[in-house]
């Protein structure tokens, strides 16, 4: 099924998008379905990033002395608008990242269901009440709204990233610079647009500029990590960007929230449903075409079942159905573009020459679609966790390496420098306690009988390590997007001092 351009345009009509913002301009879009080109999207000129984040800075300094559960009401409203146009921004989602249809509605649904846990949130920004040693003082935690927050997206999940941190922002008091991923930046338009509607509703003298979009490439966003009135960087993407993020940022003394690369594993133990495990394997290796974060590209199983659940996996590798994501049935869809294809080969390449042996990986559909990018999971049995199973390749690849003993299986798991998900199969509780306990995994996410897919909404999601440390759900997530001060209340007619200290004025 092509892609036209005019079904495009139509549905950036009805998500709110003029042409005007999406025409004429320098920065392109393109389908990574069949190559189409889908707009020129104009780009925010270096000279003026400097301006939004001060239009942001000037609206926190109003929406921060809003009380927090009507701050709230501006994201349920966002949440209600995201349903109503579920189906529109869903289907945009799949067109311009190459996402199989149900992705792409259900990232729309994950940004719904971040509203409704931000909207929860808006009443819970608990402090402490704290003993103090002093009589007739009382001591007190509290928490206030940060500033300004930069959002830094990438192309894999264009939209939902946005709603983690928006959400939890806009509660928290704080306003909202976004810097889209530059092959998506229709996804964007079409967020802010949706965006806009829940303001107008709410009252749109009460929430200009609470979000922005800043279009460009990587010096816009270095513009961003850089400016002094960005209290919180929050970036999704490779750890060779949070690389070059992290320090930036701490240079400044400003705070940064970093959700890094995957390179998560699976453990399959003997006593594993081997149903269960072919099943989620498949969908965690090649699901978005191995292009999520939560991605699993390491297999540690069993010596004992190696044979056994490599044949299963083969067989389903080889039946996964591959083409537009936008056709029912559809399995495994495009790589975003030609670089990822290229990334893909030279990790087979050195699959090979490090001992491997390589089935699938070669390019899908090309007489098909010769202006984009599909190719078949590859399964790659190895020898040993070499050099390039330990570095992360953003595409379908699934290594395959035997263990004997549990505690090799988990030295193996996290034996990588990335840590953020991670999963075994087993029966054996004490194998699966063992897992999860601190000398189990160390990764930020470690599941038991399901795949290395997130821990869904109100789970602390993030990871440890190279993958950034970042928490952008989770019970206190809202403590990123604030700050902490410490307050003592003095009600009594005396000045007593702290351990005993004197300090007498004759």
């Amino acid at each position: 099924m092509p892609v036209h351009t005019d079904a495009v345009h139509v549905l950036l009509s009805t998500l709110g998008v003029p042409a005007s913002a999406y025409q004429g301009g320098a920065l392109p879009s393109r389908s990574p379905i069949d190559g189409t080109a889908l707009g020129q999207v104009h780009e925010t000129p270096l000279s003026e990033v400097a301006a939004v984040i001060a239009r942001a800075h000037a609206a926190h300094q109003s929406w921060r002395v809003l009380p927090a559960p009507q701050r709230g009401e501006l994201v349920r409203l966002l949440g209600e608008e995201l349903r109503e146009h579920k189906q529109a921004l869903g289907t945009l989602v799949s067109l311009e990242a190459g996402k199989v249809l149900s992705e792409g509605l259900g990232e729309v649904q994950e940004m719904i269901d971040i509203c409704d846990f931000a909207v929860g949130l808006s009443r819970q920004l608990y402090g402490l009440t704290i003993a103090s040693e002093r009589p007739g003082h009382r001591m007190m935690e509290t928490w206030h709204p940060l500033g300004v927050v930069g959002v830094i997206t990438a192309f894999n999940f264009p939209v939902a990233v946005w709603a983690w941190n928006a959400a939890l922002a806009l509660v928290c008091g704080d306003t909202v610079v976004w810097k889209p991923s530059e092959k998506t930046p229709l996804c964007a338009l079409a967020v802010q647009a949706v965006f806009d509607r829940a303001c107008q509703r709410f009252g749109a003298e009460r929430t200009a500029n609470l979000s922005q979009l800043v279009m460009g490439r990587a010096d816009v966003g270095q513009a961003l990590v850089d400016h002094p009135q960005v209290a919180l960087l929050s970036a999704t993407g490779s750890t060779r960007m949070g690389q070059a993020v992290g320090p930036r940022v701490a240079a400044r003394f400003g705070r940064s929230l970093l959700e890094l690369g995957g390179n998560n594993a699976i453990i399959v133990a003997p006593s594993a449903d081997l149903d269960m495990a072919v099943r989620a394997v498949a969908f965690a290796a090649a699901g978005t075409a191995g292009q999520r974060c939560t991605t699993a590209r390491r297999l540690i199983v069993h010596s004992s079942i190696h044979a056994d659940l490599v044949s299963r996996l083969t067989r389903a590798f080889a039946s996964f159905t591959i083409g537009s994501p936008l056709e029912e049935g559809t399995l495994v869809g495009p790589l975003i573009d030609g670089a990822a294809f290229d990334a893909m080969q030279s990790a087979l390449e050195q699959a090979k020459a490090q001992g491997g042996v390589v089935a699938g990986g070669e390019r899908a559909l090309q007489e098909r679609f010769p202006n984009a990018f599909y190719v078949r999971p590859a399964l790659v049995q190895m020898p040993a966790q070499t050099d390039v199973v330990r570095h992360e390749t953003f595409v379908p690849i699934l290594y395959v390496m035997q263990y004997n003993e549990l505690s090799e299986a988990i030295a193996l798991n996290n034996d990588v420098p990335q840590g953020l998900s991670s999963s075994i199969f087993t029966t054996d509780v004490r194998e699966a306690e063992q897992f999860m306990s601190a000398a189990g995994s160390d990764c930020g996410i470690a599941n038991v009988n399901i795949g290395t897919s997130g821990a869904e909404i109100g789970g602390a999601f993030g990871g440890e390590k190279q993958t950034g440390g970042g928490r952008e759900s989770g019970s206190d997530a809202w403590k990123a997007y604030m700050r902490r001060a410490t307050n003592t209340v003095n009600y009594s007619r005396e000045l007593p001092l702290a351990q005993g200290v004197r300090f007498d004025l004759s």
